[in-house]
């Protein structure tokens, strides 16, 4: 599963600025919301439902919240960059400055695993965070991404 296939070049923010978990999720929602066409509510709806099941706080300063909708036709991503970190009840007990929010069709199974697994990976290798924390342009955060896949295809 390439994250080119997931994330869109508008779909990277470098400097979100919520000041806690629940506003970065309605931020989060509402970008989604609004790339593909879905009521930001059920979005934030399907995170917050996620959230409780246990926090998406992997470590490390880096979040992937995830959800599942039967309304969207494919696997669907956004990274954002915070400005500054928020507490989100990582793991580590740590803040989060990175995070990837996942969004896919609710049969999607396996592919879902994929991708999770994929941005995991991704975003566990400390040179990736230090380049992304050290950036606050979208284009260059997403052009980092996409080139690793043609880097790890090589």
């Amino acid at each position: 599963m390439e994250l080119s296939s997931i994330i869109a070049q508008d779909g990277v923010f470098a400097n979100l600025k919520p000041n806690s978990k629940k506003q970065l999720l309605q931020e989060l929602a509402a970008a989604g919301a609004a790339h593909i066409g879905l009521d930001e509510r059920t979005i934030f709806d399907v995170l917050l439902q996620r959230e409780k099941l246990g926090s998406t706080g992997v470590g490390n300063g880096v979040a992937i919240p995830h959800g599942k909708l039967p309304q969207i036709p494919h696997i669907f991503g956004i990274l954002a960059r915070l400005q500054k970190p928020i507490a989100f009840d990582a793991m580590d007990e740590q803040p989060v400055d990175i995070v990837f929010m996942l969004l896919a069709p609710e049969g999607s199974g396996a592919d879902h695993l994929k991708a999770l697994s994929r941005i995991a990976r991704v975003l566990r290798d400390q040179s990736t965070l230090t380049q992304i924390r050290n950036t606050d342009d979208a284009e260059s955060i997403h052009n980092l991404l996409t080139s690793l896949e043609k880097a790890n295809a090589a």
